[in-house]
């Protein structure tokens, strides 16, 4: 094989390897961007558990002081509804708690930066999800 034809497969063999390379990298890249996301998570007709028989203001007051010690701004809609909000750095995610004195439930409502796509959210927001139902269990169980 002449020198010039050896250089040209030589080149070759380095552009596919180059080429092979980022095909690995992208099938990686879209591996890690795949894991971010996740089927929304919504809290649906939990039991409220008291030590006692609650009234409905305190059911709401507990799930208020859930949200905010997560940082969460925590507004009474109306009696058996509140909006959380949660804004860390940059992304923020509202949900409705709607609340009486037998259950409640934590529904998605809206986002920023979270990739919400009607299914599928960041899965970051799961997580908010899921403390702010323990920290509620938490409070409603000291009532």
């Amino acid at each position: 094989m002449p020198a010039r034809d050896s250089i040209l497969v030589g080149q070759l063999f380095m552009r596919l390897n180059q080429l092979k390379s980022v095909g690995v990298a992208g099938a990686a890249a879209a591996l890690i961007i795949g894991c971010v996301v996740a089927p929304v998570v919504n809290v649906a007709n939990q039991p409220v558990l008291t030590n006692r028989a609650a009234s409905l203001d305190e059911i709401g007051n507990a799930i208020v002081r859930a949200g905010v010690s997560l940082n969460m701004q925590m507004l009474k809609v109306e009696p058996g509804l509140i909006t959380a909000t949660y804004t860390p750095r940059g992304p923020s995610a509202t949900m409705e708690i709607r609340y009486d004195t037998k259950q409640y439930s934590i529904t998605y409502k809206d986002s920023r930066g979270l990739r919400y796509d009607g299914a599928e959210i960041h899965k970051k927001y799961n997580i908010w999800v899921r403390n702010l139902d323990s920290r509620i269990r938490t409070q409603l169980s000291a009532l």
